[in-house]
């Protein structure tokens, strides 16, 4: 199973030149049965991750596009009156799909937002009293624009916790670029992307996570940095239990993806900047932490630990 990961994410990698360690965390992130945020500015291949991602697996993939005047009902459906049944039916939205991309969801209303809140969280959706399981896999993949841009609204806490991790792609490497500025342009080979991962494979690996052991050192150490960010003084509030399972569910499947069933505080130390990150907000600024700036802090924690 690890070989069709690595698979997975050569095959992505192809048509997202010189990210591939932004490729393995998306990767990761499905396979910890998390939800991934890509933010970043317009044009630096947010769709096209997401797209390669759906062709590789070959998921029942939707894209929608959020806009400001969007509905809740766009997104989970709603019910119709048949004239000839003399009933109402059921129309599901595109939520209803193994793949979400919810391309620029910040673009959109809170109240448009928090439809998400339940699917990404309970894998149903809640439609005229009536509860609707989502299929399996259920996977989101959001994008959203920077909030210094014009129309944006920014997501609540309680909808950037449903996030497992955000991460953001930056500008090509010189080598990229210039294949790019040659023509190449690399999103025209997302058709050619192999499908290497069916959906029964991709639950097992979701199930086989559980099963990566962590050693006591390690559970330590991951509490440690938890217990930093509640004490340390440098954010608004702590990691909550909840930001706790998903740094060890992140950090497992991290390992799982380098060919282990153990974890290693490396595991965690490559996971923990992007799952943190959108969990805390800076006491000097106020606003969020960039990744950057965890993975500074992170550093200072393992010196004053040794």
């Amino acid at each position: 199973m690890p070989n069709q990961l690595e698979a997975a994410v050569e095959q992505v990698s192809r048509v997202l030149l010189g990210k591939n360690h932004a490729v393995r965390l998306a990767v990761a992130c499905m396979v910890a049965r998390g939800h991934l945020l890509i933010e970043d500015l317009p044009g630096l291949g947010k769709t096209t991750l997401a797209q390669a991602l759906g062709r590789v697996t070959g998921l029942d993939y939707k894209r929608v596009q959020f806009t400001s005047d969007m509905l809740p009902a766009d997104l989970t459906g709603f019910s119709m009156f048949d004239k000839e049944s003399g009933k109402f039916q059921f129309q599901e939205g595109p939520i209803f799909c193994q793949f979400l991309l919810a391309d620029e969801i910040n673009r959109c209303s809170p109240k448009t937002q928090s439809a998400l809140l339940e699917a990404m969280e309970e894998r149903q959706v809640s439609v005229d009293g009536e509860s609707r399981k989502l299929p399996e896999p259920f996977f989101v993949i959001a994008t959203q624009n920077p909030h210094s841009l014009a129309g944006t609204f920014p997501l609540p806490e309680s909808q950037l916790d449903r996030f497992l991790m955000r991460i953001s792609l930056g500008y090509p490497d010189a080598a990229a670029e210039r294949e790019i500025l040659e023509g190449r342009n690399p999103r025209e080979n997302i058709s050619e992307i192999e499908q290497v991962l069916l959906a029964e494979h991709l639950l097992t690996l979701q199930e086989a996570v559980s099963q990566v052991k962590a050693s006591d050192v390690v559970m330590d150490y991951l509490q440690r940095l938890i217990k930093a960010t509640r004490e340390s003084g440098l954010f608004v509030h702590g990691i909550s239990p909840r930001g706790g399972l998903a740094l060890m569910q992140a950090s497992k499947a991290w390992a799982m993806l380098e060919g282990r069933d153990y974890l290693s505080p490396d595991d965690v130390q490559a996971v923990v900047a992007p799952v943190f990150s959108h969990r805390l907000n800076s006491r000097t600024s106020g606003g969020q932490t960039s990744v950057v700036e965890i993975e500074q802090w992170v550093e200072t924690i393992d010196i004053l630990a040794s």
